[in-house]
């Protein structure tokens, strides 16, 4: 028998789960109003679809049961009635700004919500400690829930090649990293002076950026300069804080809806004179959304002048619609890029 037709066979396979994650902010307005609410009384978040359930956010102003008086409660409800219950892994956290960016709930243990049950976090801070911290501001705060729904479990076949793995890999978590360092200022040597406001940041993180920045920041007349403050003029203070914001983490701030679509359009501008691609294309995608008969002038010509991908910006249900319902504004559009 030849040494080949002894080689064992070898196969493969793990288990996933699948999942569906998301969050939800939750904003408390008029804190001081809300003290007065009984422990064990919650007042209710809008609901909010995740994983094809319905969920909503109980908060607690004076703790979950009479254990917890004085504590903030928030606690995640199932909304549905279901008659298996829902496995899901959750945390909350105050935020004092919106963030995009997920949390890792690696370590969080998997609930099981029965209909219209609830978990959450009995004593997430006592509320003397709360009103010290700097979560609060103008009587406001905003509490974030992250979650993720676990739907079932599924096997599958791994190519006959797979190594043994011996450790678990956490997710990178190099942007949340990134983005605490541009929060913290801890080792700026560089400050932007836009409107009223300044930005401490680095300068080779933003080098490695941007070329325009690198040209500005390591110039010849910028060696050996330590105290470097740039001033910014033409650019909006909260705009050039997103256009930081993506430097550092590759990604961009929730915007409200209604304000959006302008943050894109003074984004899409920044991004260009910082030649800054990745984020001219991403302004360019969410803007395609809000092209209708009030702003299509204004979008695609700020596209034109900025560079951008028309041929994107018009291959859009937006566009199409737009142009069989009002061609006479797609006629004057034609005529005004034409000029």
């Amino acid at each position: 028998m030849s040494a080949a037709a002894c080689k064992p066979s070898r196969s493969a396979s793990t288990i996933v789960a699948a999942t569906a994650s998301g969050y939800h902010l939750l904003k408390i307005n008029g804190y001081s109003r809300t003290k007065g609410v009984p422990h064990g009384q919650k007042l209710q978040s809008r609901p909010f679809s995740l994983g094809g359930h319905q969920w909503y956010i109980g908060y607690y102003p004076n703790g979950f049961n009479s254990d917890h008086t004085g504590c903030i409660s928030p606690f995640l409800f199932l909304d549905d009635s279901v008659t298996t219950a829902v496995k899901a892994q959750h945390e909350f956290c105050f935020i004092d700004e919106v963030k995009d960016q997920a949390l890792s709930l690696a370590s969080s243990a998997v609930s099981e919500f029965a209909s219209k049950q609830g978990w959450g976090t009995s004593k997430l801070i006592k509320r003397a400690d709360f009103e010290k911290s700097k979560h609060l501001k103008d009587d406001s705060f905003i509490v974030r829930c992250d979650v993720i729904v676990i739907n079932d479990y599924r096997a599958e076949d791994l190519p006959e090649n797979t190594p043994p793995t011996f450790v678990s890999v956490a997710p990178s978590s190099l942007h949340q990293h990134l983005g605490d360092l541009l929060k913290t200022e801890k080792g700026a040597d560089v400050v932007f002076e836009v409107g009223r406001e300044t930005f401490a940041a680095h300068r080779c993180m933003l080098a490695a950026r941007s070329t325009v920045f690198g040209a500005e920041l390591f110039g010849v007349t910028k060696e050996g300069d330590t105290a470097c403050v740039i001033r910014v003029d033409d650019i909006e203070a909260q705009v050039f804080k997103a256009l930081l914001c993506f430097a550092y983490t590759d990604s961009l701030s929730e915007a409200r809806n209604e304000e959006e679509d302008v943050m894109c359009q003074h984004l899409l501008v920044a991004a260009d004179m910082y030649n800054m691609d990745r984020l001219k294309t991403i302004c360019e995608d969410k803007l395609c959304k809000y092209i209708n008969v009030g702003t299509v002038a204004t979008i695609l010509a700020l596209a034109e002048q900025h560079h951008s991908n028309l041929t994107a910006m018009v291959d859009n249900d937006g566009f199409d619609h737009l142009s069989k319902s009002c061609p006479s504004v797609i006629k004057k559009l034609v005529t005004m890029l034409a000029r």
